[in-house]
């Protein structure tokens, strides 16, 4: 369980979108990113059509979410080290399983976290989570270090967008109706987290398999 004050509420005009704010220490979890990332390090995966993703990417869980000139996939081994994912850590498969169930998804239980990192003016453009197998569970995604603005569309990638600014310790949590709406992160702005620096980095869990 989370131990701060907890905070859910619906995102206008989002059905099926719940925002928790403050809703963990970020600190806490510094060393477990670090761990992951010793075994499976960040890297700009590339687009089928060869274009460099501006966010550094890894993985942790039984599969996780590559793209090369193939396209997008999950692969239970990493391709950069050649070996398994690294494992989601309990602690953060725990959190995640916690605010699904704060926000009304109980009996979430991620296979893949992808762990995103945005340096400033990265940003990532709308796009859906549609690789997974079936879309019955939510994605519940983790703020940590610069804030962002996401923004979410709709069941097309276009129309007026709803805008939501994310802080360090934050979790925004989608499914039903929602699960496969467009949204992304607008380039992040220069800035210096006290905790992790100029970055931020996105941790987004899934039921892939």
């Amino acid at each position: 369980m989370n131990d701060v004050a907890t905070v859910c509420r619906a995102v206008d005009r989002v059905p099926g979108m719940f925002y928790l704010p403050e809703y963990f220490k970020p600190r806490e979890y510094l060393p477990v990113l670090e761990k992951l990332l010793a075994t499976s390090p960040l890297r700009h995966m590339e687009t089928s059509r060869g274009f460099k993703m501006s966010a550094a990417m890894s993985n942790c869980g039984a599969l996780g979410w590559i793209s090369d000139r193939k396209g997008y996939r999950y692969e239970t081994v990493d391709p950069l080290t050649g070996n398994a994912w690294p494992a989601i850590p309990e602690q953060l498969s725990s959190l995640a399983a916690d605010a699904a169930k704060t926000a009304g998804y109980a009996n979430f239980n991620p296979d893949v976290c992808l762990i995103n990192c945005y340096e400033p003016g990265a940003g990532m453009s709308a796009h859906r989570d549609s690789d997974e197998a079936d879309y019955d569970h939510p994605i519940v995604s983790l703020s940590l270090g610069l804030p962002a603005r996401f923004f979410v569309l709709g069941n097309e990638r276009k129309g007026r967008s709803v805008p939501l600014d994310l802080a360090s310790g934050d979790v925004v949590v989608w499914g039903g109706e929602s699960r496969l709406f467009y949204h992304g992160i607008r380039p992040l702005k220069a800035g210096e987290d006290v905790v992790f620096g100029a970055r931020r980095f996105n941790l987004t869990f899934r039921k892939a398999g």
